[in-house]
């Protein structure tokens, strides 16, 4: 009782935990015959069973030979003989099992080898101590981008030719081989290179995004700029209708022709080429070049001396005028020839985006609005606004015809020859290739038939309102009332769609056909609902904003033309702007169709919505007094889209098993334009007393400008807040999280 704590009671002699089976500077013990005849070898090995606190844990004795001391080096020990890399394993001396399928692996060859186990190479694999595992071991480590790869076509990777793809990391030493010896050095890997910037390959995107985000906003404001300077120079009357059906032609034959299928067909193949050919698609790219040049340059020659027969095909009203129909051909002859710039500047253009430069062909058209700004200055300054000059299509001399018609081709002469010095930084040297056959050209011209369609489609429409537009012009005699006014309506009214809605349909773009490809139909869906979703929170209040600010935001840019004028402009303006909502609602329902690549349903979508433009446009011709009648014509392009939109949804939906989440998107734009409706009133009211008061001059537009938007976002604000329109309240938040607010 109450004895002592024994600490060996209960342990026999022999399981002690000692080789010998006995204590510390006690006598040795004999051996005792073990219990079980199968446990007598099991701790041999074990060396835990002695004690020793100076023996070798044998996972870290593994990690220490492993990690601690890198091999020799290849030939390090000149007095083994090299032994293959895998010999042939001892021929068995028993027949091989038929049962057997996996044969025995070869042995590895003694000495030092090429290659580590597991596949490690000597020359990069970096070693460590222990002591340097566990402390690394919280470190972050920044792994590589699984998805990298989807970006390497519009990035410049490692120290290759520019525009090829290149393959990060050390070359591997090639394996033995029949022509290679086997006692040969594998070639000197090249030098690492250098570390990646911090933000790597998604900075880079965002950067290019930027830039080409910023050469968009700066081509659009200095296009502003140059539409009210030629409204100023011109005016809106008979001799502006001359030329902005002028201005219009070059344009119009390009797409018809080449453009709608040089940029969905020719450049796709471009880029695949410059992915997968050895000289990174330079000769393609030359081919492509050289028959564009070449084509453009025949279709050019012909619409010069086709310019009566196209001014007629565009506007017989103004053909049948012969003073008109004079000033608007001469200027044709003056612009035609911009369509070989314009494909140019294109194929460069896309040569240079395939070679991960962007901002190049988004911020030469500045350029080009530079030169014909200071064209129009010079106009301008030599024999004043139309509104002082009152000059007319039976009055303007020939030199101010030969300086507007030159100054405006050159414009487009810089824009393309400024791309040459992009291209010649990035390798790319041009040549004229006319080894057309047998490279995929006329396979790929085959491609474009949808595309061509499409925009044979679209532009039929805008053919039939051009020629409605001026015979109203022409009818009514008053400025502001025709083409030209609606052109420029258009152009203020398509700013947001085009910031808006392009940038965040772009950036959703890829994730949608990623799922697409992976026929996740949720996924699309969703992505579709955010995009319509999203862009409706700054699309309808703008839209509405149209309807209460378009009088006074004509004034503003266009009232050197004279008010009236800017007025009736503002009037096309206002009826213009709830178009946008469905506008924007068909882009963003059309992308899924892309990412499908389904181009057949966008084609007959567009046939739809140019045939009910058309069809509603001559009834308001016809049936509306002439004053009115492009306004009733801006009003058709939105009821067009309306229609357009519920047929691109019924498609959708029907491709998406049914399910748009419809009911959620109807919700968002419901409340939206709830939310608007009196934020509009209330601003146009605000605007109206504004301009009564100040009139309508330069100061009083600016005031009724900025007090309407004001009142305007201020009520939409307010109420968009009361209804807790979920999609606000998140932009709100994003916003404030940016601001660190």
């Amino acid at each position: 009782m109450n004895a002592p704590y024994d600490g060996d009671r209960g342990q026999g002699a022999a399981d002690s935990g000692y080789p010998d089976g006995s204590l510390p500077g006690s006598a040795p013990v004999p051996p005792q015959p073990p219990a079980d005849m199968y446990l007598q070898d099991a701790y041999d090995q074990d060396p835990y069973r002695a004690r020793d606190l100076s023996a070798q844990d044998p996972v870290a004795e593994a990690l220490y030979d492993r990690a601690a001391h890198p091999p020799p080096p290849p030939g390090a020990h000149p007095q083994q003989p090299q032994q293959p890399l895998y010999g042939q394993p001892a021929p068995s001396q028993y027949a091989p099992d038929p049962r057997v399928w996996a044969q025995t692996p070869a042995p590895e060859p003694d000495g030092p080898s090429r290659h580590l186990p597991y596949g490690d190479n000597a020359r990069t694999t970096q070693f460590v101590g222990v002591d340097d595992l566990v402390t690394q071991a919280g470190e972050e480590r920044h792994e590589p981008d699984a998805f990298a790869h989807l970006f390497r076509d519009q990035q410049q990777g490692g120290n290759g030719p520019v525009g090829q793809p290149s393959v990060p990391g050390p070359t591997p030493a090639p394996a033995p081989g029949p022509g290679r010896p086997q006692h040969e050095e594998p070639e000197q890997a090249p030098a690492a290179a250098p570390a990646p910037k911090k933000g790597g390959r998604a900075s880079g995107l965002l950067k290019s995004s930027a830039v080409m985000a910023a050469g968009t906003m700066v081509s659009r404001l200095t296009g502003f700029i140059r539409s009210a300077m030629i409204v100023s120079a011109l005016g809106l009357s008979l001799l502006g209708e001359s030329f902005q059906v002028a201005y219009q032609l070059p344009t119009m034959i390009y797409i018809l022709t080449v453009g709608g299928g040089l940029n969905s067909v020719f450049v796709p193949q471009l880029v695949r080429a410059m992915k997968e050919d050895d000289d990174g698609g330079e000769a393609y790219a030359n081919r492509l070049l050289t028959l564009v040049m070449v084509v453009l340059g025949v279709l050019t020659a012909l619409a010069m001396f086709a310019a009566p027969l196209l001014v007629r095909a565009l506007s017989t009203p103004l053909a049948g005028n012969a003073e008109a129909n004079d000033v608007a051909v001469t200027f044709t002859r003056y612009f035609l020839p911009s369509i070989f710039f314009m494909g140019i500047h294109v194929v460069m253009g896309q040569i240079l985006n395939a070679r991960g430069r962007f901002g190049a062909m988004m911020w030469t058209p500045v350029l080009n609005n530079i030169v014909i700004i200071v064209t129009l200055g010079a106009f301008l300054w030599v024999y004043g606004s139309a509104a002082d000059s009152h000059m007319t299509v039976a009055s303007i001399p020939p030199e101010g015809e030969r300086l507007l018609g030159v100054g405006i081709l050159l414009g487009l002469v810089v824009q393309a020859l400024a791309m040459i010095p992009y291209l010649r930084e990035t390798g790319f040297r041009m040549r004229l290739r006319f080894d057309w056959k047998g490279h995929g050209l006329g396979k790929a011209a085959m491609l474009a038939k949808w595309t061509i369609l499409f925009v044979l489609a679209n532009q039929a429409g805008a053919l039939v309102v051009t020629q409605l537009a001026t015979a109203a012009v022409t009818e009514t005699k008053i400025s502001g009332t025709g083409f030209s006014a609606y052109a420029n309506a258009q152009l203020i009214w398509g700013l947001p769609q085009a910031i808006i809605t392009v940038s965040l349909m772009a950036a959703l773009l890829p994730r949608i056909s990623r799922s697409a490809a992976e026929d996740d139909t949720g996924a699309v869906r969703d992505d579709i609902s955010q995009g319509l979703r999203t862009t409706a929170v700054a699309i309808v209040p703008i839209a509405f904003g149209f309807v209460a600010l378009g009088i006074p935001m004509c004034t503003l840019i266009f009232g050197s033309s004279g008010t009236g004028a800017a007025t009736n402009m503002g009037f096309m303006l206002m009826a213009f702007g709830l178009g946008l909502i469905p506008y924007s609602v068909q882009y963003v329902v059309l992308r899924a169709f892309y990412a499908y690549e389904d181009t057949r349903t966008p084609f007959y979508n567009t046939v739809i919505v140019a045939a009910v433009n058309a069809g509603a446009s001559a009834i308001c011709f016809f049936v509306i007094p002439a004053r009115w009648a492009v306004v009733g014509m801006a009003a058709s392009y939105g009821l067009a889209y309306m229609i357009g939109v519920g047929v691109a949804w019924r498609r959708l939906k029907k491709r998406l098993g049914g399910d748009l989440d419809g009911s959620r998107v109807m919700r968002t734009y419901a409340r939206l334009s709830i939310a608007s409706l009196p934020a509009a009133l209330v601003s146009g009211a605000a605007c109206y007393g504004i301009s009564r008061s100040l009139g309508q001059g330069v100061g009083g537009s600016i005031l009724a400008l900025v007090g309407g938007g004001i009142v305007l976002l201020g009520v939409f604000y307010v109420a968009a807040r009361r209804m807790r329109i979920e999609e606000l309240n998140s932009m709100v938040g994003m916003v404030r999280g940016r601001l660190g607010r």
